[in-house]
């Protein structure tokens, strides 16, 4: 049983006036949401049936490593942009199999769709993983006409851990902008929570792969997302970048979801007329 002096220690504020066990609980996404993996499982499901469209061009490689590959789901237009989308899971769970459900609402609008994987944490460190989705969006640029769409129209996104990884592709030469659902741009909560627990983040890590610490001018355009009954860690991280970013100067916008937490949020992507696919359809109009 601890002793007195580590309990006091535990509830010690350790990040904006928050407990460990506070800040554990601000971005503790599956315990907030019940059935949340149920909702998980349905995408994978889902999935089954985009996965199976004989247009569909699986694992297709992009680096050494075993989960360096990526799903490509043309649209009917061989010139149609681009979105490249990275799945969430804080870094250290999920996989891209199960995200393929989402090409559904950007196809229907005449946008190719492809679903990245990457090295998952321990097995990386999170600067890996942020190198290798650099890597697969290079070769998805210099592949462009094997697979089907405009080199010169990629637009990136993630959800949750993905939309992290997508922010910090805002200066890929190759991308024209970045939609991230539900993101994460300061690290050092997540340093300091459970979620460091196998991702292991040193402070030059924390530093160097905030997108909140690297805000200027010559990013491309972002639009954030987050769902109004998210938990107020991924909340206010994405009201917090929104802020920054525009100070900046960049191109930002910020749209609150009502009615949706941290999972039922991507069924406005799934969607073709839903509000995350429309924000994509903005995003790549340039509206």
């Amino acid at each position: 049983m601890p002793d007195a002096n580590t309990e006091n220690d535990a509830a010690s504020p350790i990040w904006r006036g928050m407990d460990r066990a506070t800040l554990d609980a601000a971005y503790n996404n599956l315990e907030a949401v019940p059935g949340s993996e149920e909702i998980i499982g349905g995408w994978a499901e889902r999935s089954l049936a985009v996965r199976d469209d004989p247009r569909a061009r699986l694992d297709i490689p992009y680096g050494e490593r075993e989960r360096m590959k990526l799903d490509c789901f043309p649209a009917s237009d061989s010139n149609s942009p681009l979105f490249a989308f990275i799945h969430g899971g804080y870094w250290k769970t999920r996989e891209k199999e199960s995200f393929a459900v989402f090409a559904e609402g950007p196809r229907a609008h005449g946008i190719s769709f492809a679903s990245i994987g990457y090295t998952l944490a321990p097995e990386a460190r999170l600067r890996t993983i942020v190198e290798e989705i650099r890597q697969a969006l290079t070769f998805l640029a210099g592949h462009a006409d094997d697979l089907g769409f405009d080199p010169t129209r990629i637009f990136v996104g993630g959800w949750s851990a993905g939309g992290h990884l997508a922010t910090m592709m805002l200066d890929h030469p190759a991308i024209k902008g970045a939609l991230s659902i539900s993101g994460l741009y300061e690290l050092e909560p997540i340093a300091l929570c459970y979620v460091n627990e196998g991702l292991k983040l040193d402070d030059a890590e924390v530093a160097d792969l905030s997108p909140l610490r690297h805000v200027n001018q010559g990013l491309a355009p972002i639009r954030l997302v987050a769902g109004a009954d998210e938990l107020t860690g991924v909340r206010g991280q994405a009201e917090d970048y929104a802020a920054a970013a525009e100070k900046a100067g960049m191109s930002v916008s910020f749209r609150l979801l009502d009615g949706h937490n941290h999972f039922t949020i991507m069924e406005e992507l799934e969607s073709p007329s839903d509000a995350i696919t429309q924000e994509l359809v903005a995003l790549v109009e340039g509206r």
